[in-house]
């Protein structure tokens, strides 16, 4: 129990990292794409249906991808380091 509180405290951290981290990836991501510098908001005016949605479908892709990886590696160093699996485990019949 108490190492599942430390283990919030260590991912709660690591997902701030991560979080930076997928922005910078997302950035040089959507300047390959588009040629743009940056992304374009939903509430610009002078930029299309289909490119605010393709911006914001890119950035969701990258943004789950890294928390994805982020919260694995980080279960799987905690339960390296302490024997014990951070998350749930299901029931496989």
């Amino acid at each position: 129990m108490a190492g599942k509180l430390v283990y919030r405290g260590f991912s709660t951290g690591v997902s701030l990292l991560g979080g930076y981290l997928a922005g910078k990836v997302f950035g040089q991501v959507w300047k390959l794409i588009s040629g743009d510098r940056m992304a374009p908001e939903p509430t610009q005016r002078d930029r299309s249906w289909g490119e605010v949605l393709l911006a914001a479908a890119v950035q969701g892709a990258i943004f789950g991808l890294v928390r994805a990886a982020i919260d694995r590696g980080g279960a799987t160093g905690f339960s390296k380091v302490t024997g014990e699996w951070p998350g749930e485990t299901a029931d496989v019949d």
